[in-house]
């Protein structure tokens, strides 16, 4: 097992000593041992395929993507310390204003971004590489606080993980010298013939977060990596799959298991922490996609009982599946309609238990689509600082 640990290579900066990891070349040797996984992998590729198959066939499947991806991108930034919400993001992106720190959700937004052009890039037939992983960087730190970490450019200089400097840091990564060896190896096992998809994703996302080629996003993209070869590979037709809730709710676990790779090489303990995730992940998004639309559903029902006002009701009601808090004055700029239709839809919706009024003001009430944002908002409140 030894084969499996990387080595320490010494180091010094201001005549301070430091020791930076050089992880082995994957695959790892000796191999993975797949007869212990193999019940797992068979419960979490069934899990996936199950997904993949729900999510054609149910209504608003678009839909589901794009809200789908917009958690993701949340609960990604959120295990890095950005303290966005759902609400925060939306309304962000529909230009108007949040309660928090604008760097905070303009993070969560170039993830969102990010995510959507690797997802395009690779249903153009552009390949899963070195280049992509950096284009997609450079969507990632774009603006804000990333601006100044050489978007799009693999570090040339020693990082670190914890403390305050190399010396009293938790982790220290390979030095820059030894990045051009560590990414192309890791470049080539993305095509590895020899190992099922889901432990390539696996191994991948650890050596990804343990060679940290970048100065800033290699969390995020460390996780979006998992997608992007799931992806490329067949296994998932829309990017329906993301590991952030999973790692956030085990993040303890999830941090343990990625050092225990690095200094014991126990590639197995992490893959079947993975394989579970992604078979516990698989359902949770399954229940998710059932429940949107049993609501939907639902509350179309009602709305069809609405007489003269169904129309513009089922406008409304479009609409906040994708804003679910609006206003009159937003209502009627984005729908084209009169102030009094908006106000009167948005009444009636609420008289009919769709919506609530939240600001409880005489003007400027905002209209909450409250049961939707409460399953789309399932476990992504932000960590306390």
């Amino acid at each position: 097992m030894k084969q499996r640990i990387g080595k320490y290579i010494t180091k010094k900066v201001t005549g301070e000593s430091y020791k930076a990891y050089v992880p082995p070349l994957l695959p790892p040797k000796p191999p993975i041992n797949l007869t212990l996984l193999y019940p797992l992998l068979e419960k979490a590729t069934l899990a996936l395929a199950e997904l993949n198959s729900i999510h054609k066939s149910i209504p608003n499947t678009a839909l589901f993507i794009y809200m789908y991806v917009r958690k993701e991108a949340l609960l990604s930034s959120q295990i890095e310390g950005a303290q966005s919400s759902f609400s925060d993001l939306m309304l962000f992106e529909h230009n108007q204003k949040t309660d928090i720190s604008l760097e905070d959700v303009e993070e969560v937004s170039n993830y969102v971004r990010a995510i959507s052009y690797g997802l395009e890039r690779l249903k153009n037939d552009f390949p899963l590489s070195l280049r992509l992983v950096k284009e997609i960087h450079s969507l990632l730190l774009s603006g804000g606080r990333g601006a100044a970490q050489l978007p799009g450019e693999f570090r040339r200089s020693q990082n670190w993980i914890g403390g305050t400097r190399p010396g009293n840091a938790h982790f220290v990564p390979p030095p820059v010298e030894h990045l051009d060896d560590c990414l192309g190896n890791l470049e080539t096992f993305f095509y590895n013939k020899d190992l099922p998809v889901l432990i390539i994703a696996g191994v991948t996302h650890v050596q990804f977060e343990t060679i940290h080629p970048f100065l800033d996003g290699n969390g995020r993209l460390g996780r979006l990596l998992i997608t992007l070869l799931l992806c490329s590979n067949d296994i998932l037709d829309a990017p329906i799959l993301y590991l952030s809730h999973y790692f956030k709710k085990n993040r303890s676990s999830y941090f343990k298991l990625l050092q225990e790779v690095r200094e014991s090489g126990s590639w197995e303990t992490w893959l079947e922490f993975f394989l579970v995730g992604v078979y516990q992940t698989s359902q949770q998004a399954i229940q998710t996609a059932q429940k949107i639309n049993d609501l939907f559903s639902q509350d179309l029902n009602k709305i069809s009982h609405l007489g003269r006002a169904r129309f513009s009701c089922e406008q409304a009601h479009e609409y906040m599946k994708r804003l679910p808090r609006v206003t009159v004055l937003l209502l009627a700029k984005e729908l084209k309609m009169t102030a009094p239709t908006a106000r009167s839809a948005l009444n009636h919706l609420k008289s009919i238990g769709v919506l609530e009024e939240i600001s409880g003001k005489k003007r400027d009430k905002i209209y909450l689509y409250r049961r939707y944002l409460d399953i789309l908002e399932e476990g992504t409140e932000p960590f306390s600082k």
